[in-house]
């Protein structure tokens, strides 16, 4: 029998297993159990090279599994509240996302301007304005429905270049999108906040752009600077940075799900539509705003792309410090597994969706003005 049949297997005796515990309300075991069924489950994506993208996500999940039913041993360890992790982990991430840029990124606003402000502007104007109509829609509470504006008003999420790379759209303008929408985010977010969150909860302008500054501007640029003059004397760090983000962007969400597992518990399936709602909207409303610009398919779907995969692990630490955590920090907290599951699944769709050969429409246009050079 091949080891996928057995893992196969082994996934479904474990979900008949949660299945029965669940039924006879024995909790205490039920949690280990779906846990190690996400971690069989990811373990048989990893085999396949189609699916192997959503192996993260599945881990993910599973972690948030043990948050749900064990939050105990996620708040706290002793004295020490496990929260204050939050932001060094997100330090440490936007530290590894500079060390990934360089200055020929920036340039490159230069080379493609009409992408560029075209991307920026979708990202900052649709997905802030989305947020505020969902809470018109969904009664949430101030705080929640704040929450949700909040990581409306984030700036293009991590994800977002893998995403686009896996949808053969435009990495280059990907990187540069994420890049300009993280560096201009001290001050665009806290000001969509003030506008569209200020009815449900403070905002106070200044704290919230030097919370980002130093979480987010100060790592990104001490990145840059490593990537400009050590790039390549630690190749490990170069090698393992990827890996160090994906574990602390999993240790913050399941943190953040454990501080506020008994609001999730409440609001969970609602928070979870909602969500779904807005991070859907992102890609249709950004795919279409780039064709009515007329611009190229492989840039719509870059733009898509950026504007609905957002910054949730930023999302997170500003509601940290807001002192928000378990009400504010929900939305981004279940943010961030969905958009891993969506922006995956559309961007193996747009994969086996070749894009128009541009090559050959070009090659046509110039041998018809040849033609009629000729003539």
């Amino acid at each position: 029998m091949s080891r996928n049949l057995l893992l196969i297997l082994f996934s479904i005796v474990l979900a008949m297993g949660f299945m029965v515990v669940t039924l006879i309300d024995a909790h205490t075991y039920a949690g280990w159990l779906l846990m190690v069924f996400f971690v069989s489950v990811a373990a048989i994506l990893r085999r396949y090279e189609l699916l192997k993208g959503y192996a993260f996500t599945v881990m993910i999940l599973a972690a948030v599994s043990l948050a749900m039913y064990y939050p105990q041993y996620f708040v706290s360890v002793g004295n020490v509240k496990l929260s204050i992790l939050i932001v060094p982990l997100m330090q440490i991430i936007m530290f590894g996302m500079g060390t990934g840029l360089s200055v020929r990124d920036f340039v490159a606003v230069i080379k493609m301007p009409k992408g560029v402000i075209a991307g920026v502007s979708c990202h900052y104007l649709i997905m802030p304005f989305v947020a505020f109509l969902i809470t018109r829609i969904f009664a949430f509470e101030d705080e929640v429905a704040a929450g949700i504006i909040l990581i409306g008003s984030c700036p293009n999420g991590l994800a977002s270049n893998v995403m686009t790379y896996l949808a053969r759209a435009n990495l280059a303008l990907s990187v540069t999108l994420t890049a300009i929408s993280t560096f201009i985010s001290p001050l665009v977010t806290p000001l969509f906040m003030q506008v569209f969150a200020g009815q449900y909860i403070h905002i106070d302008f200044w704290a919230m752009v030097w919370d980002i500054t130093k979480i987010v501007i100060i790592p990104v640029c001490a990145g840059l600077a490593f990537n400009k003059f050590l790039h390549g004397r630690f190749k490990l760090l170069d090698d393992i940075m990827p890996t160090i983000s994906m574990i602390g962007i999993g240790l913050i969400i399941v943190v953040i799900t454990a501080a506020g597992r008994d609001a999730l518990l409440v609001v969970g399936g609602y928070l979870i539509l909602a969500v779904l709602i807005h991070n859907l909207s992102g890609y249709f409303f950004g795919y279409w705003s780039a064709r009515m610009l007329r611009m190229e398919e492989k840039d719509c779907r870059t733009i898509a792309i950026e504007v609905g995969l957002q910054n949730a692990g930023l999302g997170s630490s500003l509601a940290l410090a807001m002192g928000k955590l378990a009400t504010v920090g929900l939305a981004p907290a279940v943010f961030a597994p969905i958009m891993n599951i969506t922006g995956s699944s559309l961007a193996l769709w747009w994969r086996g969706r070749p894009l128009p050969d541009t090559n050959k429409v070009e090659e046509t246009a110039d041998d018809n003005q040849i033609q009629h050079a000729k003539t």
